[in-house]
Formats: structure tokens, C-alpha cells, sequence
């Protein structure tokens, strides 16, 4: 098989495209930018472009299936290329579907959470020495790549992303999956830019619900609302398997589970994070793990990148760097690191840098997210706007918006210099963004931040 990937650079594309190098397929790639770390582990895999850029000469009728990412637009000459010599054309979703339309599919999706409980999951089958396919949205430890796909696996493991699916296609990516197990760990209104309203965004898990295969299993977090109507209008189609917030307790910065096999030290940490546990517990039973085998294995899970990641770690100060950039990733993100170090003073900074949080009728969605911090501290770069083609916001709204004593930067130098002013003794600094600061290496400064006190 010859398969072509249109914007191949992408975080999810260069994985499959090296997922199927792997599984012995020819792959070949395009696009017109292609950043780190994409470009060196397409390189390592020998399949980076040798050119930037598009040209519809790459295809012809050698290639049997395109995948178009959604870094592509719709007039572009490859996918139109394809179009005309009718050569079949996949989203990323599609694809991982048709190689995994005859295993188990176990599809995690949810506003927040999925990316961690899919990695949980992955961890505890892996431990056990389980044989599966998987795509997760980050580099786990122990795992190569963030997608595998294989012949003689007979489950396979998503994380399920209700964005869209590809230029062409407004589907978001869940619904292609079709489970036969599947989580929802909640829902919180997000990507505005695609779902106007909270009601059209519901929708959308309505539908993903409404996939499940016959016989099959809806697994969901049951304190949240929204999830418990959408479950209750299921029941009796599929199997419903609700769960909760387990017994905890925090003893000296560390957490510990209380299980049914005694109390259990985890390295994790978080409300959230014992929430995301609990439903892989299920999801783990539901493939036959033992209970008792399930807490053995977890108690080792140190997370996955970018998620409460210690980037750096003193007696009394610890570097957290997060993915979190949503409203209730950031409420979640900040309280866990307060609860967990609550001897311990919190400084907070996120960078509003995705379409909806730089949108000035979602800011107010954001109020006292980061309430729990003793210092909180926004960034956004105003020319971010410009380009997204947002309306521009002030740093007034931006306050008024999260509440609080909380002050705004749009000068990223200007917000790194008054970090590296701060004292940092018995301080926890927590970083939080899906961009990086107008370029800042985030990693290096925090390390080199607590070094330097």
C-alpha cells in the first residue's frame, strides 16, 4: 500500500505516517512548514519532504489512499489531484478506522481528562503485557510513538477528540470511531469557533453516544450533569457503567488512594486525576484486568508530557508545566496543585492562546479559574489575535474576566524577567498553555529558574 499524507507535519499525522512505515506500507508526505519536534522524527523515519511546500505531481495512480490533515485547505492542489483521479481520501480518523474496523475499540473522549485516562489505560494494558493498538494525544513514557497499528492486535485504544475532522470534513474526529467501549469523563463548553453554543457542542457527545456498537458500553463520570442525561437517554441500548470521585487523601505532598486493597500511594495527583483513574479502572475491567492488578500498575503511572509535568523540583519549590488552556482544565489544574502543596505558596501563569480563549465573548468563562493561586499571571500576544482574525482584547477584559487580582502581560520578556525576580522559596510555580510563550523555552527557564535561587 502507497499511502500519502497531505500536511504531514501535524502532531497526530507524522505519528500515523510513521505508524504505518512501521506496520510495512510506503508512505510519502507534504506540507509547506514543518516544525519541531515533527521534523527531526520524520527525518529519523525518512520521511521528511524533501522540499516544502505542495505539488500536485506527487500524486498519481501509484498511490492508493491520501490522508488530508486539517492543516490543508480545500483547494489544495494535492487533494484536488486526488479528487480528480479519484484516488480515495481519508481524515485522520477515517483512517485509524478502517485499519481497526474489525478489533475492539475503546474510545475516550470528554472536554477534559481524556488524554490522561487514555494514557492510564495504555499504561496498565501495556504492564500486563496486552497486545493493542492505540492513538493518544502525547508522548507517554514507555511508548515510541503516540499511534501504533498492527495486525495481531485485537483491541485497539483511542483518544477520542471531538474537533473536526479534516478541511473537508466537519464531522468531529469522535464520531468516526463507531466503539464498542467507550468513556466520557465531561463536558465543558470548548472550541467556540466550531460549536456556537453549549447546546450544539452537548450535541455532539449526544451523537458520539449514539455510535456505540450494539451491546455495547457507555462508561461515564456521573457527577457531571450534562454526561448523566446523555447516559440516562442511552440506558437499556448499551450498557451504562457510571463513576465517581474515589476516596482520597493528601499526606505530606503525597496522595494516597484509598482502594479496595488498602490505601495506595499514586504519583499522580489532582481531583481530576482520581476522577480520570476511576473510569480507567472500568475500562481496564471491562478487558479483564483484575482489580487488584488494575491498582498494582497505576500506582507506578507518573503521567503523560505536558500534563503536570515537573519540569523542575527543589526541597520547597517544583517547576509544573500543562497542556490546560480551557476553563475548567485551568480550574482543575490550579486547585490540584494547591490541594497537593497546600504548605506551599502557588504562582500561576497561562497564555490565552487558542481561538476561544482569545475570544472576547468566551473570556467571562473564565472566571476565578485561577482562584486557587496566591499569584496568578495571564499572557497573551495581541499579534496572536491578529492572526487567528479575532477581535482585539484589552488587558482590562482580560481582568474583569478572570476576577481576581490577577495581571495580564502581552510582553512575554517583560512576564519571564518578573518571574526571575520572584522569590521561590517554599513556592510552587505552575505554567500552564497550548502555545509557548511567542517562543519561549519553557523547559529550560523553569529549570534553570530553580537552580538559579
Amino acid at each position: 500500500m502507497h499511502i500519502h499524507f497531505i500536511a504531514i507535519g501535524g502532531s497526530a499525522m507524522h505519528n500515523l505516517a510513521i505508524a504505518l512505515k512501521q506496520k510495512g506500507y510506503t508512505v510519502t508526505g507534504s506540507d509547506d512548514e514543518i516544525f519541531e519536534p515533527s521534523r527531526s522524527r520524520l527525518l529519523a523515519h525518512d520521511l521528511l519532504p524533501h522540499k516544502e511546500g505542495w505539488d500536485h505531481e506527487a500524486i498519481d495512480k501509484s498511490v492508493d489512499a491520501v490522508i488530508l490533515g486539517m492543516h490543508a485547505r480545500p483547494d489544495n492542489p494535492e487533494l484536488q489531484r486526488a479528487q480528480e483521479l479519484g484516488i480515495k481520501i481519508y481524515s485522520y480518523p477515517e483512517y485509524l478506522y478502517e485499519q481497526t474496523k474489525n478489533k475492539k475499540r475503546i474510545v475516550i473522549g470528554g472536554s477534559h481528562g481524556k488524554t490522561t485516562t487514555t494514557s492510564m489505560v495504555m499504561h496498565v494494558l501495556d504492564s500486563c503485557g496486552m497486545k493493542f493498538d492505540y492513538m493518544v494525544g502525547a508522548n507517554i513514557k514507555g511508548f515510541d510513538t503516540m499511534v501504533r497499528l498492527s495486525d495481531d492486535a485485537e483491541i485497539a485504544v483511542f483518544e477520542g477528540d471531538e474537533y473536526l475532522s479534516s478541511p473537508i470534513d466537519a464531522s468531529p474526529k469522535f464520531h468516526h470511531y463507531r466503539p464498542d467501549i467507550a468513556l466520557l469523563t465531561g463536558i465543558a463548553w470548548d472550541h467556540i469557533n466550531v460549536f456556537p453554543t453549549f447546546e450544539n457542542y452537548i450535541h455532539q457527545f449526544e451523537i458520539f453516544v449514539s455510535l456505540i456498537k450494539p451491546k455495547g458500553t457507555l462508561i461515564y463520570f456521573e457527577e457531571d450533569k450534562c454526561l448523566k442525561r446523555i447516559a440516562d437517554n442511552v440506558m437499556g441500548k448499551v450498557l451504562v457503567m457510571p463513576y465517581r470521585t474515589p476516596s482520597y487523601y493528601i499526606d505530606n505532598n503525597k496522595t494516597i488512594l484509598e482502594s479496595d486493597i488498602g490505601d495506595m500511594p499514586l504519583s499522580i495527583f489532582g481531583k481530576h486525576n482520581l476522577q480520570n483513574l476511576a473510569g480507567a479502572k472500568l475500562v481496564c475491567s471491562e478487558l479483564g484486568i483484575p482489580d487488584k492488578l488494575f491498582y498494582e500498575k497505576i500506582a507506578e503511572f507518573k503521567g503523560s508530557s505536558r500534563r503536570l509535568e515537573v519540569i523542575a523540583d527543589t526541597d520547597d519549590a517544583t517547576v509544573f508545566y500543562d497542556f490546560a488552556h480551557s476553563p475548567s482544565k485551568l480550574k482543575a489544574t490550579t486547585d490540584a496543585v494547591k490541594s497537593q502543596y497546600s504548605d506551599r505558596k502557588l504562582v500561576a501563569v497561562m497564555e490565552l492562546h487558542t481561538f476561544s480563549s482569545l475570544k472576547k465573548e468566551f473570556l467571562p468563562e473564565y472566571h476565578n479559574a485561577m482562584s486557587a493561586a496566591d499569584k496568578a499571571l495571564i499572557y497573551f500576544n495581541p499579534r496572536t489575535i491578529t492572526h487567528k482574525k479575532l477581535e482585539p482584547i484589552t488587558e482590562k477584559q482580560v481582568e474583569e474576566a478572570f476576577g481576581g487580582s490577577v495581571r495580564v502581560y502581552t510582553n512575554a520578556d517583560e512576564l519571564f524577567e518578573d518571574l526571575g525576580k520572584c522569590e521561590w522559596k517554599n513556592t510552587n510555580l505552575l505554567i500552564m498553555t497550548s502555545g509557548n510563550f511567542s517562543g519561549k523555552d519553557v523547559k529550560l527557564f523553569g529549570q534553570k529558574l530553580i537552580r538559579n535561587q
